[in-house]
This record gives structure tokens, C-alpha cells and sequence, in this order.
């Protein structure tokens, strides 16, 4: 047996999000020297169960085996039939199997993609469950950086906390990229309420659900987005009133009352 190739194959599986547990296996299928062999993988999301099949093949060349593909068997809860879909393993960035499990549920993925030519380009990936090839497999959409979806404008557009500290905005895309639904905070008439968000670049939005996981139509978070604003510059505004007012001495609370007045009737 090749031990770097061993090495290798084994961080390839770990990395590609199927952990540790299938080292020793995967040494023992190497000794054995068949011309190809594949290893058996369970995961579970929730109520859903993914049966994993990772397929290996060994070079006609010489003694190293490569990591060519894994086929996923999904069983959702609510659901008498299962989903299939194979993913190859191709150089550079791997969909990982939280990725694929992503994907399958119909939420879109961010990807470091490698073309033929072997050039690097990032796309979104989102499965198109009304097509499907030859072998049964659903074809991935890809919308490439020129399609022009920006996920941060997307989020800008909703009043959600997170948003306001670097460190939790950059998780909270890092997480939206790799297909996951997120936990956030939306602001609604200064109260904060739990929502769940996904990227959707398809159509260069975000889904947003309540806390229930019902989805909201976009046009209401914007809604709230926009009121959220008012709200704020709303107080801004007083406070500055209240600040010259004080500065001002006894005649200032005349002339906020005329200020608010005057705003008031210009809104």
C-alpha cells in the first residue's frame, strides 16, 4: 500500500465532512489491492438520514487510489421516497457533505470552482430539481460573480441586528455561503423578534421565515427595515432637539415644539 496516498485519502474523506471514522477501513480496502472499492458513510440532519456511499478507484498506472465521487441516499422525515444525487470530487474546493445535504434541501451554495482549463472561479451552486441527466442526477445552476449577486447588499436591505458587529456579520455570511439556514435578529418597532434566513441568489434576495420557519414575503422585512429607520432617525431627531434645548435655556422648548412641528407635517 501507498502510505502517502493513504495520508492523503484519508485528510481528503475527513475534509469533505465525513470525520474520522473511516480511516481504518479505508486502510484496509487500500491493502487489499482491488481495482476499485467504496466505503459506507450515515449521517443525520435533524429527522433526516443521509446514507452516504464514498466511491474510491485505483490508477490503471500504478498503486494509488483516488477519491472520485460519493453518492447520497437522503430520507427525508416527511417523506416516503428518498432523494439521490452523486457528487464528484474534483481538485481544489470539494462540496463537503453538509454542502451536499444543502443542496439537496434547496438552498443555494458558494463554491471556489475549478474550470477544465484548471481556472479558479467562484460561483453560487443551487440544484434544479426539474432537470436531470442521464444517470439521475439533478444538474447544479451555477451563477458566476457576473451575474451580480451581492449577498451583503442583500442582507442591508432587512433590519437585522447581527449586521451591526463585524464579527457577526462576517459568521452570519460565512454560514449563509455554505447553504446553511441562519438564525438572526430582526428589529420591528424597536422590539427584537428570531427569524431564519437564506442566501438566494437565483433571483439576488434572501428568504426569510419566522421563528416558525413560515416563510415572509420580502416585501414585509423591507417594510420593516424601512420603519426600523424612521424609528431611529425618529430619536435621533428628539434627542438632538432635547440636547439644544437644553442648551438653549428657557426659550428652547418653544422652539422644538415648532421644529417637531414642522417635521411632523413634512412626513
Amino acid at each position: 500500500m501507498n502510505e502517502k496516498n493513504f495520508e492523503y485519502l484519508r485528510d481528503q474523506v475527513k475534509y469533505t465532512g465525513f470525520g474520522e471514522g473511516l480511516e481504518s477501513e479505508l486502510k484496509e480496502k487500500m491493502q487489499q489491492q482491488e481495482p476499485s472499492f467504496s466505503l459506507s458513510h450515515n449521517a443525520h440532519y435533524g429527522t433526516d438520514t443521509a446514507t452516504v456511499t464514498l466511491n474510491f478507484k485505483k490508477s490503471d498506472q500504478s498503486d494509488m487510489y483516488f477519491f472520485n465521487s460519493y453518492k447520497v441516499d437522503l430520507q427525508k422525515d416527511n417523506s416516503k421516497e428518498s432523494l439521490e444525487q452523486t457528487f464528484y470530487i474534483n481538485k481544489g474546493s470539494n462540496i463537503t457533505m453538509k454542502e451536499a445535504y444543502n443542496l439537496m434541501e434547496g438552498r443555494a451554495v458558494n463554491k471556489d470552482l475549478t474550470s477544465k482549463e484548471g481556472q479558479v472561479y467562484n460561483s453560487w451552486v443551487q440544484m434544479d430539481f426539474k432537470e436531470a441527466d442521464s444517470n439521475g442526477n439533478f444538474k447544479l445552476n451555477q451563477y458566476h460573480q457576473n451575474y451580480g449577486y451581492d449577498l451583503e447588499a442583500a442582507l442591508s436591505k432587512h433590519p437585522i441586528k447581527e449586521l451591526d458587529t463585524a464579527k457577526f456579520k462576517d459568521d452570519l455570511m460565512d454560514s449563509l455561503k455554505k447553504g446553511n439556514v441562519q438564525s438572526v435578529t430582526f428589529m420591528k418597532d424597536g422590539q427584537e423578534v428570531k427569524h431564519y434566513i437564506e442566501a438566494n441568489p437565483q433571483f439576488k434576495t434572501i428568504k426569510a421565515y419566522d421563528g416558525n420557519l413560515k416563510r415572509i414575503d420580502n416585501r414585509q422585512t423591507k417594510d420593516e427595515k424601512q420603519s426600523e429607520g424612521q424609528n431611529t432617525s425618529m430619536k435621533q431627531e428628539n434627542k438632538r432637539q432635547n440636547q439644544s434645548a437644553e442648551e438653549d435655556g428657557p426659550a428652547a422648548p418653544q422652539e422644538a415644539k415648532k421644529r417637531k412641528k414642522k417635521q411632523f407635517n413634512s412626513m
